[in-house]
């Protein structure tokens, strides 16, 4: 185990090699620094995604107790009351219930109307890059666009917007491994403010309700169920969360893999109708989302190993985008690649909800850079973040 170290600068650099690994070395590996099973093969990934024997919580059917498990420190409620209530994070029949009242207001029509929304803004964005001559791809196009959108929908005031991404960056700092107590301390003022903000938001919409996400979700209502408000708000910030930070990530990590592949990039600038299948391909190249966890809620098995009830699994996304058994030449970046199953979206109950908004923002910032910024290049070698778990970058400075 010693090639996966995920504190260690050169893993998160590059994890790829280790995942090879891990994956010649078997299906299912004990990681005892975090007490999690490895799971690196997409076929396991895949099916384990929609096995319910597993759960993304445990206490819909035990408590920490009988589960094996100690309960979170009471100073830590704050932010386990808003994630334990977002969907993400709760099993049938609350997620049931939950993810088909926001499916009521985030339709497929409500997405598709951001369509000339998301396109003028990445085109606006772009457009100040071009004219500043270059600058930071991170806070100039990736992270501006996204916050934006998913801000729009939610109907959050313009000059309230700048609050949002430093609060979901220190609430996300909790989902990385064994996260540090200044970064659950982070993670708990960021909740108590996020949640005592949207519950004013909230308030103000039911009195004066509008045609935003929030508004949506206060009139949802679906055979006599209605959200709570604590379900709003942890609602709320799992669209937000979710809804930018996999796509700030996933729009650098395409960009750095394209710089480095310049053959790539070249046809991609030739043939803008590559950028569906790019999309999905600098998906999969370098997964912004590495690992996923689940509880194990009844035995199982994998390859003859028992893994027991009160164990946790941490199934290896990157791993299982790079598996030579479903993506020949999985180490090379294909941008034609037309047979493209990744599961950086997840997979089952859990798939993400935002998926065709992300591939929106996705392809609307990069046709637009393909557009305005033909001669886009790197001006300086960017530098990784060190998390492992979101796997993204501190910065990508390009010129023109």
């Amino acid at each position: 185990m010693a090639a996966f170290d995920p504190w260690d600068p050169a893993f998160v650099a590059d994890p790829y090699p280790a995942y090879a690994e891990l994956r010649e070395r078997g299906r299912v590996h004990y990681y005892e620094p975090t007490d999690q099973w490895l799971v690196p093969h997409h076929a396991d990934v895949s099916a384990l995604l929609r096995d319910r024997r597993l759960g993304r919580t445990y206490q819909h059917r035990f408590s920490h107790e009988d589960f094996g498990r100690t309960a979170p420190p009471p100073e830590h409620e704050p932010f386990h009351t808003l994630n334990d209530h977002g969907m993400l994070d709760l099993e049938p029949p609350d997620h049931t219930r939950i993810r088909r009242l926001v499916s009521k207001a985030f339709t497929p029509r409500t997405v598709e109307r951001l369509k000339p929304y998301v396109r003028h803004l990445a085109d606006e964005l772009v457009s100040a890059l071009v004219a500043a001559g270059g600058g930071d791809l991170l806070t100039d196009v990736a992270e501006p666009l996204p916050v934006a959108v998913i801000a729009e929908m939610l109907g959050i005031p313009g000059p309230d917007r700048d609050r949002l991404r430093p609060w979901s960056a220190d609430i996300c700092g909790m989902y990385e491994l064994n996260p540090s107590q200044e970064t659950a301390a982070k993670a708990v003022r960021a909740s108590v403010e996020f949640s005592g903000y949207l519950r004013e938001l909230i308030a103000a919409r039911r009195k004066d309700p509008g045609e935003d996400l929030i508004s949506g979700l206060i009139a949802a209502y679906d055979e006599g169920d209605r959200l709570t408000e604590q379900e709003m708000i942890s609602t709320a910030v799992l669209l937000l969360n979710a809804g930018h930070e996999a796509t700030v990530n996933a729009t650098v990590n395409g960009w750095w893999a394209l710089l480095r592949n310049p053959a790539q990039l070249a046809a991609l600038r030739t043939d803008h109708c590559l950028v569906p299948s790019a999309v999905e391909e600098l998906m999969r190249y370098d997964t912004p989302l590495q690992l996923f966890e689940r509880w194990v809620l009844d035995d199982i098995e994998i390859d003859g190993t028992t893994i027991p009830r009160g164990a946790e699994i941490a199934m290896l996304f990157g791993s299982a985008n790079h598996d030579p058994a479903v993506f020949p030449d999985a180490g090379e970046l294909d941008l034609t690649r037309s047979d493209n199953p990744h599961i950086s979206f997840s997979a089952g109950i859990h798939y993400c909800i935002g998926a065709p908004l992300a591939r929106i923002e996705l392809a609307a910032s990069m046709t637009a850079l393909l557009e305005q910024a033909p001669t886009l290049r790197l001006a300086a070698e960017p530098k990784r973040k060190p998390n492992f778990v979101i796997r993204g970058l501190e910065a990508l400075p390009v010129e023109l």
